[in-house]
């Protein structure tokens, strides 16, 4: 079209110098157009050609990625499946040892092997059942912390049944070789205290301070059950698949994963025994005392025998109160002092005892099942002078993809008293399909500051704990023989209702800690608005209300980062977030910081003052 113009133009009249030279220039440009437009068409025509040619291909390799991660997703349901038929099958050819009862017999053989390898392949066998038993006994640490940062090494390595290696306890570990021997004839004057006649005069003579009503022999009338959990159905495979690998603290997770509880109120159900501690604090013998002790610490995981979901995380600054002097004997104040890392700290104080804890933890998803790995210490001090420690074992949820989801304990864990060198060593076997042994079993020994053995306790963590004197011993120096005294029961497992599975498998204090009371500061987990729209059935929104506490809780940490931003750019000192009612100091025992309680909060809702508690909700 623009070449035919040129020559009409150049046709119309003769053209001057100076129109010749514009239309030779304009014609050259119009050949240079033509020619690159050409070469623009073939290059397109080109390259439709190949992707014409291409494509077959490349709808094979996509159509190959789908079926194979179709078929990858069919792998691991099937391998679920099995895993869960031979669990089945296990249980029914290998049945639990039933436990006889009167008086019995037991020779157990206690012993440390030279590595942790040779550590984990030991088997352990029933006392009941006469057989003999291989326990780890190492010697009194010389420091019982554990740096925070171990999560970072434990998070990478992996756990599963029956092969989960125990975390080192000491480099200074001493070697003990010797056999346990119960004599039926034997009978010892030790008996389990009463505790029925503990009233609030003694408790409050002792602390200074009256329960929720102040009026001793007043009871409140609690609710024993919550609402029954609805039936959602939910694809659980589509949401695990990406969570695999990654920390489950930073991972949004639908309530319907969860129990209508938070994490605050969960580790107050770690009290729910704490009549042992009464019992204990009656104790004249420090090492009986010390197997009660135990028995404490062992009946915390009780209700993860059938309790599978997870708690709520709890927003920064979130609390929760439990006073329970009145019917119990005890009160506990929680608070969540830090985000990043998630991190709560914890005070409980009864009769004659006074018990905290500062609890994070390292979670990792692996795909068939979850690792759960409690950090910080836990402390508890009877009568003001004995001071005991001890740090919580590894937690594994099998069974996360398809399957009954089951819970076990692993691990070995050492309980100290600083002021009389006496410790307890006990040992959570894990679930072992092969096992000759009942499964759930803990295994332990009370030794002296001499490393003599005093006491022994043995059981299953979700069912009850017997403990012994030991009273004479025999044999040689190498291998020492103790003989003990008839078994104490020091703690047995109040079952939950035979419909709880209808609300979450919750005990009759867990259907009790949400309950709404009065005086409790604006804080408290009670009115968290998701958790309480969960327990009343309202899924849906409690999810909805769950994101947007969420999105709340960022707008404040940004703030805040913001603000110190700002401080830091002009130089002056920022204030980082302090907790209301704990504050850091180092801990004589593990040398580290740790947060401890300050003792104002019973003060303040004595007052009804909680002008200080922020809007977290």
């Amino acid at each position: 079209m623009l070449q035919r113009i040129l020559n009409e133009l150049e046709a119309l009249e003769p053209p001057s110098a100076e129109l010749g030279t514009k239309i030779k220039t304009v014609s050259e440009r119009a050949t240079l157009f033509r020619i690159a437009a050409s070469a623009m068409v073939n290059a397109s025509n080109e390259y439709l050609q190949l992707a014409q040619q291409q494509e077959p291909k490349w709808k094979k390799m996509l159509q190959h990625e789908r079926d194979q991660k179709v078929r990858i997703e069919k792998m691991v349901e099937q391998l679920a499946r099995q895993h869960s038929h031979l669990e089945e099958a296990a249980q029914h050819a290998l049945p639990s040892a039933v436990p006889t009862g009167g008086h019995r017999t037991s020779h157990t053989t206690v012993t440390t092997s030279p590595s942790e390898d040779e550590e984990d392949n030991a088997e352990f066998y029933d006392a009941q059942e006469s057989d003999t038993f291989t326990l780890s006994i190492p010697g009194v640490p010389t420091n019982n912390s554990r740096d925070r940062t171990d999560s970072q090494g434990s998070d990478d390595g992996s756990s599963s049944e029956g092969d989960q290696t125990p975390l080192p306890l000491s480099e200074t570990a001493t070697t003990n070789s010797f056999r346990i021997v119960t004599d039926s004839t034997v009978v010892t004057p030790v008996t389990a205290p009463n505790t029925d006649n503990l009233d609030n005069t003694n408790w409050e003579s002792n602390n200074g301070c009256t329960g929720s009503t102040g009026v001793t022999g007043y009871r409140r009338k609690r609710r024993t059950r919550v609402p029954e959990k609805p039936n959602y159905p939910l694809n659980l495979w589509s949401i695990m698949k990406n969570c695999i690998g990654k920390d489950l603290s930073k991972i949004p997770m639908p309530v319907n994963f969860s129990e209508p509880l938070s994490m605050l109120q969960r580790l107050t159900e770690d009290y729910e025994y704490a009549d042992i501690l009464d019992r204990a604090a009656e104790c004249k013998d420090i090492c009986e005392q010390m197997a009660y002790v135990a028995a404490f610490t062992i009946s915390s995981y009780s209700t993860t025998a059938s309790r599978t979901g997870k708690p709520f995380n709890p927003l920064l600054g979130e609390t929760y109160e439990c006073d329970r002097v009145e019917d119990l004997g005890w009160r506990a104040i929680s608070e969540q002092v830090s985000h990043h890392p998630p991190m709560l700290a914890q005070h409980c104080e009864g009769r004659n005892w006074r018990c905290w804890q500062e609890f994070t933890m390292a979670s990792k998803f692996r795909g068939k099942y979850l690792q759960v790995i409690p950090l910080g210490t836990a402390h508890l001090e009877i009568d003001g002078t004995h001071h005991y420690t001890w740090r919580k074992v590894t937690t594994t949820v099998h069974n996360i993809i398809v399957g009954k989801l089951w819970v076990d304990q692993s691990g070995d864990t050492d309980i100290v008293n600083h002021k009389e060198g006496i410790k307890c060593h006990l040992k959570y076997t894990p679930y072992s399909y092969f096992s000759r042994d009942s499964q759930r079993k803990v295994k332990g020994i009370v030794m002296n500051s001499d490393n003599e053995v005093k006491w022994v306790v043995q059981g299953t963590w979700d069912s009850k704990i017997e403990i012994a004197p030991v009273i004479s011993t025999s044999g040689t120096l190498d291998n020492p023989v103790y003989k003990t005294g008839p078994y104490i029961l020091a703690w047995k497992r109040r079952m939950p209702c035979e419909d709880s599975e209808k609300y979450y498998n919750f005990t009759e204090l867990a259907c009790q800690l949400n309950e709404l009371e009065e005086g409790v500061a604006p804080t408290d987990s009670r009115f968290r608005p998701d958790q309480r729209l969960m327990e009343n059935g309202e899924w849906d929104k409690a999810n909805a209300e769950k994101l947007r506490l969420e999105e709340k809780q960022r707008a404040s940490r940004r703030a805040r980062e913001h603000e110190a931003e700002k401080a830091a750019a002009q130089g002056l000192p920022y204030e980082t977030y302090e907790p209301l009612w704990f504050k850091k100091e180092q801990d004589p025992y593990t040398d580290s910081l740790c947060y401890v309680y300050n003792g104002e909060y019973w003060e303040c809702k004595s007052k009804g003052d909680w002008s200080r508690c922020p809007n977290i909700f």
